[in-house]
């Protein structure tokens, strides 16, 4: 069994994921940790709530962690997936009990669970990574634990989604992301937004996938409605590169940890973050010459195998 801890800010593509991770097969998810985000903190953790109940796994704890950015700045739109984040679609009238998340902080449950498994837990970031941030600064001894860490986060070609030249998850907390990539020594996987734009899925899977006569399908398709109709203005069309289509930023840095043989090419360097341009701030640094000096090389997802992803898409909803 695969051992996962995932922290989130649960928009509508964490819910994608973390419902692709629950339907993977030889899969344990010991934890879901909440941060700010695609919402606030408080919307997060409801929304995690509600995706456990939909896909019938109310067992696994969720804990609240960061509210805000280390430096307490907020950048950029959150209302892509809607006020809410999960495209201010209503709930049901059974809505999970938010006395369901776990008293203890979010950052000090990663601490704990690492600790508990040492060797044995991929830790999936798909959201401003301040959680990850404060738990290394809590327990430097951390990412030496780890067996993986996944990111969904940063850029490679400059190409902004909430500044000039910003990612969101990294410029939404900059510090947070800068101290991640320098303090996890582990081996660390990015996959970076215009990876993702490169290896959108088409509409017409989106309308089968969505099609599929399930409960999490009729979720999906109602959360949904918000960011698809916003994915197909001219605004977005633009943003997302390479022309229409769908995109679940968040899913493809899951499939990574759920299936090692779903990344198929790779590059490896040292990276790091801008922290004080006035058009770069949050944006991922590609050291391909050498100079930043680092010993501790990432992976930046390049290619994947595009079929696997549509199958662990289509079992997600099934």
């Amino acid at each position: 069994m695969k051992k996962l801890l995932l922290d989130v800010d649960c928009g509508v593509d964490d819910a994608q994921a973390i419902m692709l991770a629950l339907a993977a097969p030889k899969v344990e998810i010991l934890g879901i940790t909440c941060v700010h985000g695609n919402t606030t903190v408080d919307n997060v953790y409801k929304n995690v709530l509600r995706v456990l109940k939909t896909c019938k796994k109310p067992k696994i704890p969720v804990y609240k962690g960061a509210a805000k950015s280390i430096l307490g700045i907020k950048v950029g739109d959150e209302n892509f997936h809607g006020k809410d984040g999960l495209g201010d679609a209503p709930d049901d009238a059974d809505a999970p009990d938010a006395k369901k998340i776990q008293e203890e902080n979010a950052v000090s449950a990663i601490i704990r669970i690492v600790n508990k498994n040492p060797g044995e837990v991929s830790l999936v970031a798909t959201a401003p990574l301040t959680n990850l941030a404060l738990a290394v600064r809590m327990d430097p001894s951390l990412p030496a634990k780890l067996k993986r860490l996944y990111i969904m986060g940063g850029n490679t070609e400059s190409r902004g989604n909430t500044s000039v030249c910003g990612e969101f998850n990294f410029t939404d907390d900059p510090e947070a992301a800068y101290i991640v990539l320098n303090d996890y020594q582990c081996p660390t996987y990015l996959a970076c937004w215009e990876f993702t734009c490169y290896n959108k899925l088409p509409w017409e899977f989106c309308d089968a996938w969505l099609a599929q006569n399930s409960h999490k399908a009729r979720f999906m398709a109602k959360i949904f409605s918000h960011s698809i109709e916003a994915s197909k203005t001219e605004r977005f069309e633009k943003e997302f590169i390479a022309g229409s289509g769908l995109i679940s930023c968040d899913s493809y840095a899951m499939a990574a940890a759920v299936d090692d043989s779903f990344v198929v090419e790779s590059d490896q360097f040292p990276v790091s973050v801008e922290l004080v341009g006035t058009h770069t701030r949050g944006m991922m640094v590609v050291d391909t010459l050498g100079l930043l000096n680092k010993t501790h090389k990432v992976f930046i997802i390049k290619k994947v195998d595009m079929e696997k992803f549509r199958k662990m898409m289509m079992a997600a909803l099934k």
